[in-house]
Formats: structure tokens, sequence, C-alpha cells
């Protein structure tokens, strides 16, 4: 099982890094001046590129992340209720990857509508969301 913790850790580190640089991107194509199409062009390849391999990356990790939960046979009794405010931080992260993959889309289509502060900000909903689902996993506080 320590394998299989392992790899999940690798993955879920490696599908954060995507959700913390893909925001990134977007903040830098709200900058870019709309008649800059090669600029354009080359940060939406690169957005894709890194939301398609991101995907691939939490689908490693939530398989691995279930193998754990079915081997150890965490979250049956009481005092895991950690695990249960992890696996909803999970959820919405989930969320968050699907909303980036729509924010994607807005882009190519040219109908962005935010600005790059915005997504300044939105590039921060993972921090907090790695954060808290650390702390969760660490200190088991419920």
């Amino acid at each position: 099982m320590l394998w299989v913790k392992s790899l999940h850790i690798v993955f879920v580190t490696s599908w954060f890094a995507g959700l913390f640089y893909l925001p990134r991107i977007f903040v830098n194509l709200a900058m870019v001046d709309r008649a800059d199409t090669v600029t354009t062009e080359r940060l939406l390849l690169m957005a894709g590129k890194l939301y398609r391999f991101s995907g691939m990356l939490m689908v490693a990790a939530l398989v691995f992340g279930l193998w754990l939960w079915l081997g150890y046979g965490i979250g049956r009794g009481p005092g895991n209720g950690w695990l249960h405010a992890k696996l909803a931080l999970v959820v919405l992260l989930i969320g968050y990857h699907h909303a980036c993959g729509s924010l994607l889309r807005k882009f190519r289509n040219g109908a962005n509508a935010r600005s790059h502060a915005w997504y300044r900000w939105f590039n921060e909903v993972p921090v907090i969301g790695l954060l808290a689902i650390v702390i969760l996993v660490v200190v088991k506080p419920f």
C-alpha cells in the first residue's frame, strides 16, 4: 500500500501543478491585446494541452485515492469526519478543474468577459483547497 500511497501523492501533486498554472495562463490571456493573435494562439495551445494533461493526472490521483480508501478502509466508523470533509473539497476541486475547462472554451471562442485581476484571485482557489486538504489529512481534526 505504500506504493499506492506514493503514487497517489505524486499524481495529486502533479494535478495541482496544473491547477496552479492553468489559471496563470488565463491571467496572461486576459492581458494579451486581442490583435496579437500569435501570442493568443500560443497561450491557448499551452492551456489546452495543460488542461488535458492535468485531467489525466486528476483521474490517476482519484484512482489511487480510491484504491487507498478501499485498501485501508478509512472513513468507516467514528472519528473519520476529516475524510468526509476532504472528499467534499476534492469534489469542489474537480468542479474547479471543469470550470477551468469552461473558461478555456470561452477564451477559445473570444467570449472572455473577465479581467486579469479576476483570474489572479481565481488562481488562489486551489491553494486554499490544497492547504485545507493537507491540514485535514495530517491533523485529522475531527
